[in-house]
């Protein structure tokens, strides 16, 4: 997918990948980048993904001023740490920014790219959607349902025009990832990218119409290790698990 002359929007777009996306994006010539994200001091419009009130205003306030979106990036994300005891309100938080603000989007702008016949979605997964993250469970559930949104995207309107693509990095130097005084943190921190590694890999990616974007090549040999023998991967997994936190 080429984006010059594209109208783009990117969520989470003040800091981190979604502001190295943005940056990077703005290099194609396209009509414009909108970035959007809960910090408005960038210049960013102020947009709390998951209300969807928010993305309803985000969404008719593009279209309103350029006549169209033809590249929604689904980026913003949260991560909770913990599991099961995780308590239910938190539990709901994650499943809303990162999964329900990832459909709320869909549902506003396929309309209009279907209508189109064309028009792309991005959606910032992680690896941990592929795999699994250690230590948080909402995060390891909230990215594989992400990725089973897009895939599902992928698979009912590929064939009408419609790019979807589930970009999936590891360890990234943001916020997110911490200063790597936690252990998980420390872990992910080794081989780790910076964000505009990643961004220059997302556009990549799109110009090559690819569904799964792997900015750490890694991740494929991880991911067709688990697809290969599901057991295996989960004792290897369970030892970097023991490594990592000590149980």
């Amino acid at each position: 997918m080429e984006l010059r002359n594209k109208v783009i929007v990117v969520t989470g777009g003040a800091r981190g990948i979604g502001e190295a996306l943005c940056r990077r994006f703005r290099q194609e010539e396209p009509l414009a980048v909108v970035a959007a994200d809960l910090d408005a001091s960038t210049g960013a419009i102020r947009t709390d993904v998951a209300r969807d009130e928010d993305l309803v205003s985000l969404v008719e306030g593009v279209q309103a001023r350029y006549g169209r979106i033809d590249v929604f990036c689904s980026n913003a994300g949260i991560m909770i740490e913990g599991g099961a005891e995780v308590a239910p309100a938190e539990w709901d938080r994650i499943w809303r920014v990162n999964v329900g603000a990832h459909i709320t989007a869909a549902r506003l702008v396929l309309p209009g790219m279907l209508e189109r016949g064309g028009g792309c979605l991005l959606q910032t997964v992680s690896a941990a959607g592929l795999l699994t993250m250690i230590g948080s469970a909402p995060y390891s559930v909230t990215k594989h349902a992400a990725l089973a949104f897009a895939e599902w995207l992928a698979v009912t309107y590929g064939k009408r025009g419609i790019h979807v693509a589930a970009l999936c990095p590891l360890g990234v130097r943001t916020a997110m990832l911490g200063d790597g005084s936690q252990p998980a943190s420390a872990w992910l921190a080794e081989g780790s990218l910076t964000p505009d590694e990643v961004a220059e890999s997302a556009v990549a990616g799109l110009k090559a119409g690819h569904f799964l974007i792997l900015p750490h090549p890694q991740v494929r040999e991880y991911f067709l290790n688990k697809a290969a023998d599901y057991e295996r991967w989960l004792s290897w997994m369970r030892k970097v698990q023991e490594r990592v936190l000590g149980y």
